[in-house]
């Protein structure tokens, strides 16, 4: 990030924050935080009449991982409903409209750890791994029970709805991928009938949690979010990836999925099966396999040159390894 894209950023920002906190404003840091595949992040201080508020603006970066992507302007209404509804999201404040081309929206910036290696993983954590399998079933719980009126631009798909994007997804690679391939031949087969249809986060998962020494703090990273079977949802934090090298934690590398499931299935109503998680543990390695994949494209093709994303197309062969033992598994 260069200084004078810096200084562009600033300029602009600071109109568009006008209409949302009055003309008696000054921007005392703005800064790009590190990480992010597909989004940028600024931590905003900004001073007011009432004192300095403490901003994140979240705005698009060079491509994003899957096809169904919400647009920024879509993940701030749904932020917006969420919020309202009770769930632990961080305050909108606003849809921007571009900051120097690219669309951006401002909320507030919350407090706590968001690397999911720190959180599964580091001593002074411990206290918060013991309550987040509990809390993260509680939000899962309140996301579902969002009336899908109220946020009409959500997709809707079923399994095979999902699978057919996927496969979508990985022709746009134009490289063979035989794990994945079978994997996706696997899911067809055996594709659940389409059953309940409820507003899904995406990826609510560990390191997408704002996470205090106390539990868990905030919900983030909405882009994903999607109209879909609620068993899509509560499966995905279990996948390998997601566990930050404590592998014998399947959820998340922080605790058991029984504890989980259960207070999900208390709170929700639902009778979600142990087993019926197996298959969208599968679909989920799938996922992330093929958005590495699209990641590291981006790089490849020129669009966006990014160690980064380079990083993130090795991982898809982590991936494909786990579904091969995952199908073995399942016979």
């Amino acid at each position: 990030m260069t200084r004078d894209r810096g200084q562009d950023v600033s300029v602009e920002l600071r109109e568009r924050l006008i209409p949302l906190f009055g003309g008696d404003i000054a921007i005392e840091r703005l800064a790009l935080l590190a990480g992010g595949a597909s989004k940028e992040a600024w931590a905003l201080d900004l001073r007011t009449p009432q004192g300095t508020r403490l901003l994140l603006v979240r705005r698009a970066g060079g491509g994003v991982i899957h096809q169904q992507t919400l647009s920024l302007e879509h993940e701030c209404r749904l932020l917006e409903v969420a919020y309202a509804a009770g769930v632990r999201a961080p305050q909108p404040y606003g849809y921007l409209g571009e900051i120097v081309g690219r669309p951006a929206f401002v909320s507030e910036r919350v407090s706590g750890e968001t690397i999911g290696r720190r959180i599964a993983q580091r001593p002074e954590l411990a206290g918060a791994r013991a309550v987040l399998p509990a809390q993260m079933a509680e939000e899962l719980a309140k996301i579902h029970a969002i009336p899908a009126d109220r946020v009409p631009f959500l997709e809707a798909g079923g399994p095979h709805d999902v699978l057919t994007r996927l496969e979508r997804e990985l022709d746009s690679v134009e490289e063979p991928h035989p794990a994945i391939e079978l994997g996706l031949a696997w899911a067809k087969s055996r594709a659940p009938d389409r059953g309940d249809v409820v507003v899904l986060h995406g990826d609510l998962r560990v390191g997408n949690l704002a996470v205090t020494e106390a539990g868990l703090g905030h919900v983030l990273d909405w882009e994903f979010a999607h109209l879909g079977d609620p068993t899509e949802d509560v499966a995905w934090p279990l996948v390998r990836a997601w566990r930050f090298g404590v592998d014998q934690m399947r959820l998340g590398g922080i605790g058991e999925v029984e504890p989980y499931l259960e207070r999900y299935n208390a709170l929700s109503g639902r009778h979600i099966s142990l087993a019926s998680l197996d298959y969208w543990e599968i679909v989920g390695n799938l996922k992330w396999a093929i958005g590495a994949l699209t990641q590291a494209r981006r790089h490849l093709s020129g669009q966006q040159r990014s160690v980064e994303l380079a990083v993130i197309g090795r991982l898809a062969a982590e991936m494909e390894f786990e579904l091969l033992h995952l199908l073995e598994r399942a016979g």
